[in-house]
């Protein structure tokens, strides 16, 4: 298990501790910032992108690792059902039980991981800077013309 990301300095001891307390602390890495460069490498090695954020503004990060290939399991929460579709394993962030649970799921069945990757691939391809933008002038159009509803 790879944990990534800059993190409040007071957990990792806590979270190493309580590896070392399961006997899995040869099984968990704590990489800590890992630079731009480096995270489509790493999340293409991975088993699976877990990301049970309790709040995305977006959820960038779920697009990116499903353009990479990877499965992802993410929360249930604010914009990310949205931004993932059918193409990912939506948990409740606050059930450890649950994460666990989709996470064996995920690495214990081939199937299914072909199923999240090749979904992945075809939800992440819906989305573009370049459609992003055309949708935004799109708007900004219809807005200046005056044509929109006014309800």
């Amino acid at each position: 298990l790879w944990i990534a990301g800059a993190t409040d300095k007071r957990y990792t001891p806590l979270l190493e501790a309580q590896a070392e307390e399961l006997n899995i602390s040869s099984q968990v890495k704590f990489l800590g910032y890992v630079p731009q460069h480096q995270l489509p490498t790493m999340i293409r090695n991975a088993i699976a992108f877990v990301f049970p954020s309790l709040w995305e503004g977006f959820g960038i990060p779920v697009l990116e690792a499903m353009a990479c290939g990877t499965p992802v399991i993410t929360a249930n929460l604010s914009s990310l059902p949205e931004v993932a579709g059918d193409a990912a394993i939506l948990i409740n962030p606050y059930n450890p039980e649950e994460i666990t649970a989709a996470m064996a799921a995920v690495a214990t069945d081939a199937q299914m991981r072909s199923h999240l990757r090749q979904s992945g691939l075809a939800r992440a391809s819906e989305f573009s800077w370049q459609k992003t933008g055309q949708a935004t002038v799109e708007i900004l159009t219809h807005i200046a013309k005056g044509t929109g509803n006014r309800e």
